[in-house]
């Protein structure tokens, strides 16, 4: 897999993936994100991203062969000194079980415990999504809390669209591991 920064002309993939229904299953509850909302509000989240937080930000991921789109992997930081990053990513259907996300979640986890001084990497996965938790407890990630998004959360996410904010009937779980867990 290779990785590339995202360009205006990446609304399309992004519109394929946030348009299956199973991708989306565990994010919106697999419902329809319209191609304006994506070039509009998404795709312009994950451009000034990338100006924001140069090490991190968001990286479209591509089958090194092909050039095929496998989907994105996020690094966002969640306080002031920047060393405590939140990790996110969203794989094409079409590449599950290739051993994409695991090989993302960890050079991306690397490279921050090791090149870019990040004290803590965390993940939020919802707790029916099985193949998510593995990836993240193949890392050495462990669950650190459980909780339930508000109305208010929901509406206000930047990497997906939802016509609903309702809460969904279960928990959404934290993972993390610190660096110096870091195997």
């Amino acid at each position: 897999m290779r990785w590339r920064r995202f360009r205006e002309a990446d609304a399309q993939h992004l519109y394929e993936l946030d348009n299956d229904p199973e991708v989306m299953r565990y994010i919106n509850g697999g419902t329809h994100t319209p191609h304006e909302v994506i070039c509009s509000e998404i795709l312009p989240v994950f451009l000034r991203w990338d100006e924001t937080f140069p090490p991190g930000g968001f990286w479209a991921a591509e089958e090194r062969t092909t050039g095929e789109f496998v989907g994105w992997f996020s690094f966002r930081p969640t306080n002031a000194s920047n060393d405590e990053v939140a990790l996110g990513y969203r794989l094409c259907r079409a590449m599950w079980g290739r051993g994409y996300a695991t090989e993302g979640v960890r050079l991306l986890a690397g490279r921050g415990f090791c090149e870019w001084g990040i004290k803590c990497v965390s993940a939020t996965v919802y707790e029916k999504n099985q193949a998510s938790r593995r990836v993240l407890e193949k890392i050495g990630m462990t669950m650190v809390r459980r909780f339930r998004l508000t109305p208010e959360e929901i509406a206000g996410a930047d990497t997906n669209h939802s016509e609903s904010a309702a809460v969904w009937d279960g928990d959404d779980l934290e993972y993390a591991l610190e660096r110096v867990d870091w195997k």
